[in-house]
């Protein structure tokens, strides 16, 4: 999700912008104090600013939200400009000019307010490909009652109260009026009418879920129209009471319905609790996914592969508003939370395993949720995915420590054994030359086994030589040509521990296979530090193999061991042609 902070004071402004034409405005018709219904007309317009503002802030990614605060822009200036006509002068061209170009906006209000307001619901898109024609109908015709608004002959449409200083006279002024006014304006009220049935086709054709919400939207917009339509019968007869309303229901109507369909049923993260007292109602927020992992954040990163699964799944439960979510390994294992009780309704996967979900605590899942749980699902896996290489990990250590152990017994140990015996024997028979000889060989081969088996953990050469060097000195024991090359300055250049240990025996064991199962001829070892990354590769000569049907010859727990430091390992052979194996780790310059 895009950040919100570069749209944030734009948002405001737009409201604002909004709030304070429609206030001025009404305040400019009456004079001030404005009387009360005109204090209930601005309340009643700051409805579509004020929802406008919530979704932008909420979802600044969703058109919707800056559709909205458009079209209460529209409405304020507009009432600004039919202020500022009420209170000029004909004789002061400029600001009458002014006027009217703002109060011209109302008709672009209407038209954004009676047509794409209600056809974006919710998700800021067209409800289907065939409405991109009807959209574009839609623009066209609010532009031409635009357009024959300004340039209309002013005593055949005489709506500016100090005259229309931009309309034409004589027959354009006639044209005008009737092709661009009146054809527009029926237009853009024939197109509502369409936006109407077509959410009317909607709701009867749609789920339950969907229908839901569409039909507040129906309600409003049904008196919305309504409401113009009374304010053109009472516009002129002086039953100011039913001018209100229509104006009330016009202005605020539509909004109104969408803000109760939006908290009703929980669209675009926008919902309304009850906290504490059963009598405090509270206008509340979900949660977005950005907004739970950057609260999960700092705990995420102090905690376990398994204690962040945990974690995440009280997030998923918070987040969505369900009884429980679990999640769930490969190998079946559960993290859950909440009380976990029947089948889940709903299961997303994540990574290698998945997020199972309990039902909702209110209500039923609905589009956002799913939209949020698969958002969700993204650090859920991977998660997962490192509890699974964290385990590999562990394995793989353990299996480490039981060969140390095994070569110890077997080896050293043995040697040792065998050793003291022959010194309690040469102590018994007073030990001739040749005795002393044999035992002076025999430690001589434990000390030895000794040194190949701590090189084996860490070999020494490594901790003082650096990593080119212990492969150097590795490389010149095995019993076929070796090459090895490292790029200038690898030599010299230290990195941190784990991440020469990762390498060396990464080359150790590519070695290690290219004696015992390639018969290789001629091995070659290229070091590199190129763009961030410290690099080994190992090629031989031998046989090759099948990559997919041997696997990796031991390299498992070596490449968990690269991914782990944020690495990682290629493999490519073929019978025939030789091995070529490519290990590496991030390592900045």
């Amino acid at each position: 999700m895009a950040s919100t902070a570069p749209v944030r004071p734009l948002a405001v402004v737009m409201a604002a912008v909004a709030v304070a034409g429609v206030a001025a405005g009404a305040i400019m018709e009456t004079g001030f104090p404005a009387p009360f219904g005109q204090w209930l007309f601005i309340l009643g317009c700051t409805a579509l600013p004020a929802l406008g503002l919530l979704v932008a802030l909420r979802r600044p990614d969703n058109v919707y939200g800056w559709l909205l605060l458009v079209t209460a822009d529209c409405l304020g200036l507009g009432a600004l400009g039919v202020g500022i006509l009420l209170r000029v002068s004909a004789d002061q061209r400029a600001m009458t000019i002014l006027g009217v170009l703002l109060a011209s906006l109302f008709v672009v209000f209407y038209g954004l307010s009676w047509i794409f307001v209600p056809l974006f619901f919710p998700d800021g898109r067209l409800p289907s490909r065939g409405w991109r024609v009807g959209a574009w109908i839609a623009v066209a015709a609010m532009a031409v009652h635009w357009l024959g608004l300004l340039l209309g002959h002013n005593r055949l449409y005489g709506i500016f109260p100090t005259g229309n200083p931009l309309g034409l006279e004589g027959e354009a002024g006639l044209y005008a009026t009737a092709l661009m006014t009146t054809g527009g304006q029926a237009a853009v009220m024939l197109t509502a009418l369409t936006v109407l049935v077509s959410l009317v086709r909607r709701w009867l054709r749609g789920s339950p879920d969907e229908r839901r919400p569409l039909r507040w939207v129906i309600a409003g917009l049904v008196a919305t129209l309504s409401g113009f339509v009374l304010m053109e019968v009472f516009g002129g007869g002086g039953q100011e009471t039913a001018l209100y309303v229509s104006l009330l229901l016009v202005m605020a109507a539509l909004p109104a319905a969408i803000a109760a369909a939006v908290v009703r049923h929980n669209l675009l993260d926008i919902r309304v609790g009850i906290r504490g007292s059963r009598f405090f109602l509270v206008f509340d927020l979900r949660p977005t996914v950005d907004e739970l992992l950057t609260e999960l954040g700092p705990e995420l990163e102090e905690a376990d592969p398994a204690e962040q699964l945990g974690r995440l799944a009280r997030a998923v439960r918070a987040g969505l508003e369900i009884r429980w979510a679990a999640v769930v390994l490969p190998d079946g294992t559960r993290l859950v939370a909440g009380e976990e009780s029947g089948q889940a309704v709903l299961t997303v996967p994540a990574g290698l395993g998945h997020i199972a979900c309990g039902p909702k605590t209110a209500g039923r899942f609905t589009a956002e949720d799913r939209r949020q749980l698969g958002a969700l699902a993204v650090p859920v896996g991977l998660a997962i995915q490192s509890a699974a290489l964290a385990a590999r990990l562990v394995d793989a250590g353990e299996a480490e420590r039981r060969r140390i152990e095994r070569n110890i017994h077997d080896g050293a140990q043995q040697q040792l054994v065998a050793l003291m015996a022959g010194l309690e024997l040469a102590r018994a028979t007073g030990g001739t030359p040749e005795t002393l000889a044999l035992l002076r060989e025999q430690a001589r081969q434990t000390l030895a086994d000794l040194r190949e088996l701590a090189a084996g953990i860490h070999p020494s050469v490594l901790s003082q030589g650096g990593l080119a060097e212990a492969i150097e000195e590795r490389c010149s024991r095995l019993p076929v040509t070796t090459t090895v090359t490292a790029d200038p300055g690898l030599r010299t250049r230290r990195f941190p521990d784990q991440v020469e240990g990762a390498l060396y025996f990464t080359v150790s064991e590519a070695l290690a296979n290219a004696l015992k199962h390639a018969s290789a001829s001629r091995i070659e070892v290229r070091l590199a530090h190129t763009a961030g990354r410290l690099q080994a590769t190992v090629k031989d000569d031998g046989k090759g193999f099948d990559p997919a049907a041997t696997g990796r010859r031991g390299l498992g727990p070596l490449a968990d061991r690269l991914s782990a430091l944020g690495g990682g390992l290629d493999l490519s052979s073929a019978p025939g042609e030789g091995t070529r194996l490519r290990a590496w780790v991030p390592a900045p310059g």
